[in-house]
């Protein structure tokens, strides 16, 4: 019996279910990690750029990515790391930013700054500190509603 494997477009749409680890309301394909995904004969390569080159959840990303794709019956399967081209917020999905704002996280702007509070919208911000929850977040606070949110900063 000759199994068919998947086209790289149904591999991409598993990959968007993948939540990334530390804000599961963002998939790693919306986050714009996930480069490159390939067929080398019967081996499925996926690309993976970390969001920094020490990035403390990449392990868990790896291990979620095998997972979720031997779930859905590959066997063959080979994640590369790629840290060139670092990754940018640039490569983020407007969905993928949309999300991150719903969920009460600023998204990247390219100002270094959020355009407004993701939880009352008003746009008197200040920041508190350069390092919020995860090394890719900074902690800022709305003037008018009180409450502190993280910014998603731009790299």
């Amino acid at each position: 019996m000759v199994i068919e494997k998947p086209s790289v477009e149904t591999v991409w749409a598993w990959l968007g279910e993948v939540p990334d680890p530390e804000i599961p309301v963002i998939s790693l394909t919306d986050l714009g990690i996930i480069r490159n995904v390939h067929w080398d004969d019967d081996e499925l390569i996926v690309t993976v750029t970390p969001t920094y080159s020490g990035c403390p959840a990449t392990g868990i990303i790896n291990l979620d990515i095998e997972t979720a794709l031997r779930l859905h019956g590959i066997e063959k399967l080979s994640l590369k790391r790629q840290l060139s081209p670092a990754w940018t917020t640039d490569w983020m999905t407007d969905t993928g930013r949309a999300k991150l704002e719903s969920y009460g996280i600023a998204p990247p702007q390219p100002a270094g700054g959020p355009q407004h509070c993701p939880l009352c919208k008003s746009t008197q911000v200040e920041r508190i500190s350069q390092f919020g929850s995860t090394p890719c977040k900074a902690q800022w606070r709305c003037t008018d509603c009180l409450e502190p949110f993280d910014y998603f900063k731009c790299i």
